[in-house]
């Protein structure tokens, strides 16, 4: 599943998934600053594990959309 990537001003959210144990999948949420030489900030992991790939990107998402709202 491919990444999404959504911007509000100068900052840059890419939510994706990874693998987690027995199966399951997890989403996570990179945040980065337009123009910034590196990305500073840790990634956000979602809290909770998800059956499908799918269901972890909607995760992701979400918790991509919440992130950038705060900012």
């Amino acid at each position: 599943m491919a990444a999404v990537t959504y911007t509000k001003g100068h900052w840059h959210a890419e939510a994706d998934i990874q693998p987690a144990a027995n199966g399951r999948y997890q989403g996570v949420v990179l945040i980065t600053r337009e123009g910034a030489a590196e990305n500073d900030e840790a990634p956000y992991i979602v809290d909770n594990l998800s059956n499908t790939p799918r269901e972890a990107l909607d995760e992701a998402m979400a918790l991509a959309h919440r992130i950038l709202n705060e900012r």
